[in-house]
């Protein structure tokens, strides 16, 4: 999907997280180029600074909207959700953009194993709070960013959800993709149980040469693995913007329908195509299990009521 395939979305407002760089910023500048009124959800505010004035470069009629956000704190996403709520009655896009990829053994403020609970919980409690705005928009989307890491995950374990016991990092973030693939599945499911007109959808952006890789391997979790990939995505991985097309079709193309996955048509590399749903084995089980556990761990139910 090119820029100019992104129809008119003049008076829609759009959440995008970590969307001060990579991909974020990506689909930030694109769904501005198209009109939407972006709020752009990031944790550095030098990075997001810098981020506002390159869109604002391109696109000088650009409306914009800084919200700070540090997904491995729930009080922070609680603050960042009532500022979205104070300033919107509705919100049309929420993008659950924002991750981190093979890192140390660490936790969140909350106690949380970091790749859980910035990748999944964290935009758990973020999509649970804007639900009332979400609801309120005349057919909102909803879309979570997986990776293809998901297809080496073991399944989430209620007694032990933050790897206290036998820790890996790349073992850690399969796990996290893996989440938002049920995350995102299971909030469909209660959107059409509840018949609202919200859809959720999936996607992958394949092997897109951002700093994700090169922070893995700064903060020193990813090992000899992470050192490859930054290696490989630096030669032959595709740009921010090729990256982002996959979630910019899955928020904007108007034949995208909930519970789709949208990536890379030969898997790593290539246009944004529709893909199946894999690994359908026990998942409506793993879907009900995530449920049960983000709720527990974060005190935030996301239950969708009847239209």
């Amino acid at each position: 999907m090119a820029e100019k395939d992104i129809p008119d979305l003049a008076g829609r407002t759009a959440v995008v997280t970590g969307a001060n760089g990579g991909l974020g910023l990506q689909t930030s500048l694109a769904l501005a180029g198209a009109g939407a009124h972006v709020v752009l959800a990031a944790r550095d505010p030098q990075k997001t600074t810098a981020a506002v004035a390159r869109i604002a470069e391109r696109y000088p009629a650009a409306s914009l909207e800084v919200v700070p956000l540090d997904l491995g704190d729930l009080a922070a996403v609680r603050a960042a959700a009532g500022a979205v709520l104070a300033g919107h009655e509705r919100v049309d896009l929420l993008v659950n953009n924002a991750g981190v990829m093979a890192m140390p053994q660490c936790t969140t403020v909350d106690g949380f194993e970091l790749q859980l609970g910035v990748n999944h919980l964290g935009h758990w409690a973020l999509t649970a709070h804007l639900l009332p705005a979400l609801l309120h928009a005349p057919s909102a989307r909803v879309v979570t960013v997986t990776s293809t890491a998901r297809h080496r995950a073991r399944r989430l374990d209620p007694a032990d959800p933050h790897l206290r016991r036998g820790y890996g990092a790349w073992a850690s973030y399969a796990r996290a993709k893996m989440a938002n693939l049920h995350f995102a599945l299971g909030l469909q499911q209660r959107f059409a149980r509840a018949g609202v007109s919200a859809a959720s959808l999936v996607a992958h952006p394949g092997l897109s040469n951002t700093d994700l890789q090169a922070r893995s391997v700064r903060e020193g979790g990813a090992g000899w693995v992470g050192a490859f990939f930054e290696a490989l995505t630096a030669r032959s991985g595709m740009t921010p913007f090729e990256g982002a097309r996959p979630q910019l079709r899955a928020a904007t193309d108007p034949r995208a329908g909930g519970g789709e996955l949208y990536a890379p048509r030969f898997g790593s590399n290539g246009p944004a195509v529709r893909r199946p749903i894999l690994r359908r084995w026990a998942l409506q089980e793993q879907i009900d299990v995530l449920w049960e556990v983000s709720a527990r761990e974060t005190g935030v139910p996301l239950e969708v009521p009847p239209a």
